[in-house]
């Protein structure tokens, strides 16, 4: 069920992920089409300028052939006005009065061509501005439209990347759901069988208890009739009995003793280090002994701490010997760890070193305090530090005095009741957790006053280093108090539990002399239930007989099973061979129909010359090969074809073999026949297995292929809807393309009228200036 509640969960979380994806791909869908929809108004704007650059364009076009058919005019006017200057140059007198009128034409004409020319320039300036306005115009859409392709194309990536990975995670979560259901379902099942295998649990539970309850019964009315003195009702009586051996519990306290002792190594190493560093640092600050005389004081305190090693590596020795007496044929209690007191002894001799360096230590701390290098903050950590000093000497005092009461019972079992072995077990955890948190602080304190002297003038690359291996000392100090309190703290149950070891339903042990005798009783016992072990008379051992009989029922199946597959194969020969007579007669048929084939082709490509020969030839020919047939026959071996083979039995007139080489031979010929069928069914086999397989690769296939015709079906309907939209936009493109040549035609129609009514113009003018012309020269 705790595995249905995770794959509910996993699907749910992937459920969610689908579904916002779903969202972020609706958000893109409509991003994709608010950017076709603004490059499709572009693309409008973009025609609908083509459209007015166009229309700019013939206007352009008429304008310059207007200007042209102006400038034609002015160059005639211009000729014409020559030509009148000329002629008036030869008769001024006469025509005074004509050139008063030319002059005032001529005026008349320069004020219309000036206007013209005006005209002219201002057109072509709103033409030049219409055009780069237009081209600006025209750029600026052209890198917007290729931005927005730009865009628009990354946005279809990333849509066809998101539909790819959302139709990856629908497979996957189908998957995964099927997989689901079918777990679901193979859950309910094996919670129906646990439904049957507690209903059967508990009909035999409710069994048990009515049997226990009655043997429970049984027992109770024996004892009470048949045992007269019940020493396990007294605690005194019932300490004589010899106790259970537990060997699993005394490899289990010798395990613990093992890490113990372990822990006590690395504890006093640290120690050791502690006090060497700490004898080397009195012996250089706050006076170096090299360069000048250290105080009395230091002197007295390094030769103590130089006796360290006595005092420290007791405690190592004493643990050691409490973890050799625990063995697994000893019964290991505190009534029975006489090498405890030993320990406990080193404990107290090492206390008592410490209590004679305390004065040193914190007198020493007080004279560098009073030196002339001591700072304020140095001054501080080393008050600390005093603290620490004392905190930690008043902490061994009290695991000392709990060592010390673990050590009664094996010595005065009166000094300790058993009731409060679990508060002095439960203090030893407290007093330990107590001790590393002490060295936690004298660590940091020492951290702390290491960095404050290496400040100081006078400090040397001795006193750096010494600080540097002092300050590794408290840590190693650190860590393995640390381990020491959270081993004991682990492990404090099973101390506790350990203490109910003991005689059955009893609570102490009256003395160690008591533990001592159980102990030696139990040697005895082991001794006579060694002597009672003889060695059993051989026999047949009962694993073997049982494999014997598995091995004999299995041969019997087997023959069974052979037996049955013999028949099968049997069976399965005649069929085959009936198949195979079948053949071949199919066979010689169609040989026979070949034959005759061959010679109808023969008779009808051979004329009728060779019919008539070959017609007198063929009756010789037919009795030679009845001759030869009854050669043949009379010489040839008889075969014999049966379903299971054929024998072939010669019919000369040599003598039979005997009897026993004709079994031979039949038995070699069955035999032969058998291995050539097996290797048909085998084969058969073999290829029955390959179109299985092949079956259930084209089912994969069919599968696939289904899959593969959903998405092309997809795809088809996506691209009518492509093409329909297309059509669409074809039809647009129709309809603005007919909308700009109707306007096209429609402008063409006005500039021919404008084109005509400017050569009606012209005409006038020259009709008019020819007129005057004449008349100038009338006059």
């Amino acid at each position: 069920m705790a595995a249905a509640a995770e794959l509910q969960g996993k699907y749910q979380k992937l459920a969610q992920e689908y579904s916002k994806l779903r969202a972020q791909n609706q958000v893109l869908k409509k991003g994709v089409v608010d950017e076709q929809a603004n490059s499709a108004s572009l693309k409008e704007q973009l025609k609908m300028k083509d459209q007015s650059l166009r229309k700019l364009q013939q206007e352009m076009e008429s304008l310059t052939f207007r200007n042209q058919q102006l400038a034609k005019r002015v160059e005639l006017l211009q000729d014409e006005l020559a030509l009148s200057e000329a002629r008036g140059k030869k008769n001024k007198k006469s025509a005074e009065s004509s050139t008063l009128l030319s002059q005032e034409q001529k005026s008349v004409f320069n004020e219309d061509l000036q206007k013209k020319i005006e005209e002219n320039e201002r057109l072509h300036i709103l033409f030049f501005e219409a055009d780069e306005q237009h081209k600006r115009l025209e750029a600026e859409l052209r890198t917007r439209l290729e931005v927005l392709e730009t865009d628009a194309a990354q946005h279809q990536t990333v849509v066809d990347s998101l539909t790819r990975k959302y139709t990856d995670t629908i497979e996957k979560l189908q998957n995964d759901k099927t997989k689901l259901e079918i777990k679901s379902q193979t859950l309910e099942r094996e919670a129906k069988d646990c439904r049957l295998r507690t209903e059967e649990c508990q009909q035999q539970l409710k069994n048990l208890q009515a049997a226990l309850g009655s043997r429970l019964e049984e027992s109770l009315c024996i004892i009470n009739e048949k045992v007269p003195f019940n020493d396990t009702r007294s605690s005194r009586y019932n300490a004589l009995n010899v106790p259970l051996h537990n060997r699993r519990y005394q490899l289990k306290l010798r395990d613990l003793a093992g890490q113990a002792l372990a822990f006590v190594q690395e504890l006093v190493t640290a120690l050791l280090n502690f006090h060497t560093y700490t004898e080397q640092k009195v012996q250089i600050f706050p006076i170096d002994s090299a360069t000048d005389t250290v105080s009395p004081l230091n002197q007295k305190f390094s030769q103590y701490l130089h006796e360290n090693a006595s005092y420290v590596r007791p405690l190592e020795e004493g643990m050691h010997h409490l973890f050799e007496s625990i063995t697994e044929d000893t019964v290991t209690v505190l009534e029975t760890a006489v090498k405890l007191k030993g320990f406990s002894e080193h404990l107290a001799s090492y206390l008592g070193f410490l209590r004679k360096i305390l004065p040193y230590q914190l007198k020493s701390l007080e004279e560098e305090c009073e030196s002339s290098l001591c700072t304020a903050a140095l001054r501080a950590r080393n008050m600390e530090l005093h603290r620490d000093m004392k905190r930690l000497i008043a902490v061994f005092e009290k695991l000392h005095t709990y060592v010390s009461l673990l050590v009664l019972p094996s010595t005065k079992p009166e000094g300790l009741l058993r009731t409060n072995y679990n508060l002095v077990f439960t203090n030893i955890a407290a007093s330990l957790h107590r001790f590393h948190d002490i060295l936690k602080d004298i660590s940091k304190h020492y951290s702390q006053k290491a960095t404050l002297e290496q400040d100081v003038p006078t400090a040397t690359q001795k006193l750096i280093t010494t600080n540097d291996c002092i300050l590794s000392s408290v840590a190693a100090l650190t860590n393995g108090a640390g381990k020491i309190a959270s081993f004991f703290s682990n492990n404090l149950d099973h101390f506790t539990a350990s203490l109910s070891y003991g005689p059955k339903a009893g609570t102490e042990f009256v003395s160690p002399l008591s533990a001592e005798c159980m102990l030696q009783y139990k040697k005895k016992a082991v001794a006579y239930m060694k002597c009672l072990k003889k060695p059993c008379a051989s026999s047949v051992p009962y694993e073997e007989a049982l494999a014997n009989r598995r091995v004999l029922l299995s041969s019997t199946e087997s023959r069974e099973g052979l037996a049955q597959q013999v028949q099968q194969s049997l069976e399965k020969i005649a069929r085959l061979e009936q198949e195979k007579e079948h053949w071949m007669l199919e066979a010689q048929l169609a040989k026979i129909k070949l034959e005759k084939e061959n010679q109808k082709l023969k008779n009808s490509l051979s004329g009728h010359l060779t019919e008539t020969i070959q017609e007198h030839s063929v009756f010789p020919n037919v009795a030679e090969q009845k001759k030869e047939t009854t050669e043949k026959s009379l010489r040839e071996p008889i075969r014999s074809t049966s379903l299971i083979g054929m024998l072939t039995i010669t019919t000369d007139n040599e003598k039979t073999p005997d009897v026993e080489s004709r079994e031979d031979l039949i038995k070699n010929h069955y035999m032969a026949r058998i291995a050539e069928l097996t290797s048909h069914l085998q084969l058969a086999d073999s290829k029955s297995v390959h179109f299985h397989a092949e079956c259930r690769a084209l089912a994969k296939r069919l599968s696939l292929a289904e899959k593969s015709k959903e998405s092309l079906t997809e795809e088809l309907k996506l691209a009518s809807q492509n093409t329909s939209r297309l059509q669409d936009e074809l039809m647009t493109t129709k309809r603005s393309y007919e909308d700009q040549l109707s306007m096209m035609s429609d402008h063409l129609c006005s500039m021919n009228e404008t084109l005509t009514k400017q050569r009606e113009e012209i005409d006038t003018l020259k009709m008019t200036s020819k007129g005057n012309s004449k008349k100038n020269k009338n006059r």
